[in-house]
């Protein structure tokens, strides 16, 4: 018939209305869904009423902080605060045992640098004002009660419980709840001399890896301000380069510890899943198997991540939490100097580097092969598969329905709206967007097809099967090789502030060791040069998506700012890795410092 379409073809304006038909439904089933959770929280006072007191006492805190380094300059008016500032982990521990620094000279330095670094990024989130009653225990103490961190100033990223203060993971409901007692690392802390001072900032629910949050706002790069320190350790990672701290402790759900150390040219160390004690630190979301959070420390050199461990790693720990194995510290392994076999990866198949992350990867295998270590090319199995549907499919089991129960009545920070908004859409829609994405945006579309979760017990213990398999399978590979260790690029340079939020592709990098639970820790080795951002024009990504334009965007003007590399061992081979962590550390400083 004239006017009629040939057979099997679609009417264009038919079409056009069906989308439109299908888009208004859409639209209100969403609006009516958020209608829903509005009545609801209109029935009790938001969470969000406590954010103005929080802030308040925040800003008490501090004048608190300011008080106390005040009235220790006093005692101590020659301080060389400079020369303390510079001196590293083990020998500043060294000088406090020797009574060579006085206890008061070194708080006093750390009080008053960690507020002017705080002054200019916005890392802390409180002051433990115990120390000063803490320090005065500590000068009672015989020459042989000393702990091996006696009187060394540590910070702690939010997260950890200090008796008396909360832990908030930047959520509204968690204030006004202050922990009944320490943690047990922060009690290990104590017992071994160390002086807990401050508390660092953090990304809200922490599932991000910018900083920022409603209650104490956002935290800046301290070597770019324009930059993000990362996260979620990300205040941690801020005061540690701004040399407002010297030993830090954050945690690592998928990358948490290592992207900021990465950012901010700092080291950071993911341990094994129970190597470290995580009893005492506060979660927005428990309950996760198949993708592990642990704690680990962060510093300024390897040599101080080792200190650290060997004060925590003792029997106390077992007997204050007896789900943590006896493993001391295996002095043996970290000293040992024979040579290693070490794969190496330039690019995860996933998210193509940066061109300073591959550099970095090629400076330093060059550098172990020079030494005298075998390096042999490795390659991701399955990466994508292991990002999206184990790391990505663990993480958000549950549909994100935990997340979102921690969010009831709090204001959604900016850096992570994309990701809640699209957790919230009704499994319908996710599974609509995950179709009508998938020929021009796949990686949304499976990030949309994951939102949803597994659905039932039996979904559930088959992703952690799949998990299981996955791990048995790239270690599998790693022992056909016979690999020691492996090395890999870290997430770097800086993003600019905002970008973390549509970055959750190159992720990929980082998240597959929490997935695969391998102890895994980031070593500074060069800075970012004018050819690498002359290169950065040229880059396209493996996708050609929106994923790779913004990361293209988001690394870009970042000449001088530091690149890491991952150093990665077998579970249970923290000694392992942070001995491959000081060699990469001592060849780029030989290199870098030739005597």
């Amino acid at each position: 018939m004239g006017g009629e379409l040939e057979r099997g073809r679609v009417n264009p304006g038919k079409a056009w209305l069906s989308y439109s038909l299908v888009m208004l439904l859409l639209v209100a089933l969403l609006g009516a869904v958020l209608l829903g959770a509005s009545l609801l929280s209109w029935q009790r006072p938001p969470a969000r009423n406590k954010i103005p007191r929080a802030q308040k006492r925040r800003e008490m805190a501090l004048k608190q902080m300011e008080a106390l380094a005040q009235r220790l300059r006093q005692q101590e008016p020659d301080v060389d605060s400079e020369s303390i500032l510079e001196l590293p982990l083990a020998k500043l521990a060294q000088k406090l045992q020797a009574e060579e620094l006085s206890l008061e000279s070194v708080l006093c330095s750390y009080l008053e640098q960690a507020l002017k670094v705080h002054q200019e990024v916005n890392c802390l989130t409180d002051f433990l004002g115990e120390c000063e009653e803490q320090l005065q225990a500590l000068k009672k103490l015989k020459k042989s009660e000393r702990g091996l961190l006696y009187g060394v100033p540590i910070s702690l990223k939010d997260t950890y419980d200090c008796k008396g203060h909360d832990s908030t993971c930047g959520l509204a409901q968690f204030l006004e709840k202050p922990a009944a007692k320490d943690g047990v690392i922060v009690q290990l802390f104590k017992a071994q001399g160390a002086i807990p001072f401050v508390k660092t900032n953090i990304p809200q629910t922490l599932f991000s890896y910018d900083c920022s949050n409603p209650i104490f706002g956002q935290t800046l790069n301290p070597l770019n301000l324009k930059k993000s320190p990362g996260g979620s350790s990300g205040g941690e990672a801020a005061l540690l380069a701004g040399k407002g701290s010297i030993l830090g402790m954050g945690t690592d759900t998928g990358g948490s510890t290592r992207v900021p150390a990465s950012f901010c040219g700092v080291c950071g160390f993911r341990t094994s899943r129970s190597r470290l004690s995580y009893s005492g630190i506060a979660s927005a979301v428990k309950g996760k198997k198949s993708v592990t959070t642990t704690a680990g420390p962060m510093a300024r050199d390897v040599e101080s991540l080792a200190l650290c461990l060997r004060a925590l790693l003792n029997e106390n720990m077992h007997h204050l939490d007896p789900t943590v194995p006896p493993l001391t510290f295996r002095e043996e392994v970290y000293s040992s100097k024979r040579p290693l076999r070490v794969g190496y990866c330039e690019s995860d198949g996933y998210t193509q580097p940066s061109p300073s992350m591959a550099r970095a990867v090629q400076l330093t295998s060059r550098l172990l092969q020079d030494a005298g270590h075998q390096v042999i090319p490795f390659s991701i199995p399955r990466v994508e598969y292991a990002f999206k549907h184990l790391y990505t499919g663990g993480l958000y089991a549950d549909g994100g329905a935990t997340l979102l129960q921690k969010l009831e009545g709090d204001i959604v920070d900016p850096s992570i709206k994309g990701m809640v908004s699209l957790l919230r859409l009704p499994d319908s829609l996710k599974c609509f967007l995950a179709k009508i994405l998938k020929c021009t945006d796949p990686r949304t579309s499976q990030t949309a097809e994951e939102f949803r979760g597994v659905g039932t017990p039996k979904k559930l213990w088959e992703q952690h099967t799949a998990v299981e398999d996955y791990q048995q399978e790239f270690i599998a590979k790693w022992r056909s090789l016979d690999l020691d260790v492996l090395l890999a690029p870290a997430l770097d340079p800086a993003y600019y502030i905002g970008y973390p939020g549509k970055l959750i592709e190159s992720t990929s990098y980082v998240t597959l060791y929490n997935m695969l639970d391998f102890p895994v820790g980031v070593v500074p080795v060069t800075t970012v040069t004018s050819q690498d951002e002359e290169e950065l024009a040229f880059y396209k990504g493996y996708y050609g998506d929106s994923h790779d334009k913004d990361f293209q965007e988001a690394v870009r003007g970042s000449v001088g700012l530091p690149v890491g590399v991952q150093c990665i061992a077998l579970p249970w081979e923290e000694e392992l890795c942070l001995r491959f962590m000081k060699e990469v550390e001592t060849l780029v400083k030989t290199q870098r410092d030739p005597k």
